[in-house]
């Protein structure tokens, strides 16, 4: 009998043009909120490999993984039951077009982040320091 444990996600926060990469959520939970592009890791892929296929499906932009942001695993961060997700900051390489399970895709000034779903914007506070020291260099 295998162990019931939660679910593994992962996120990604693409910086693409030197502004953050948001998709509108398809569907629930939080449809149509703006999230950052990620989804569930499938069996046999790592969490970076799932970090860049996730990203080309909604987004349709190619990522470079720079850094792991962290390891969020509160139990109540997804309304669909325990996920713990492994979020990384990336580059973007591409032309944003919103695909799979997202309604649209857009970029956001690091200074205009809107109410993101789940703990998304906690996310991209922790963030903040990497991203803006990306930019400075932009």
């Amino acid at each position: 009998m295998s162990p019931n444990t939660p679910k593994l996600t992962v996120d990604a926060v693409i910086i693409l043009n030197g502004k953050i990469v948001l998709v509108k959520r398809r569907n629930p939970p939080y449809q149509g909120k703006f999230a950052l592009p990620g989804g569930f890791v499938e069996i046999g892929e790592t969490t970076e490999d799932a970090a860049a296929r996730e990203s080309a499906e909604e987004t349709g932009l190619s990522i470079e993984i720079i850094k792991l942001i962290g390891v969020y695993s509160q139990p109540t961060r997804d309304p669909r039951g325990h996920t713990v997700t492994v979020c990384y900051l990336a580059m973007g390489e591409g032309e944003p077009r919103a695909d799979s399970d997202a309604e649209d895709v857009q970029l956001f000034d690091i200074e205009n982040i809107p109410e993101l779903a789940f703990d998304h914007n906690k996310i991209m506070k922790d963030a903040g320091e990497y991203i803006h020291g990306i930019l400075s260099k932009m």
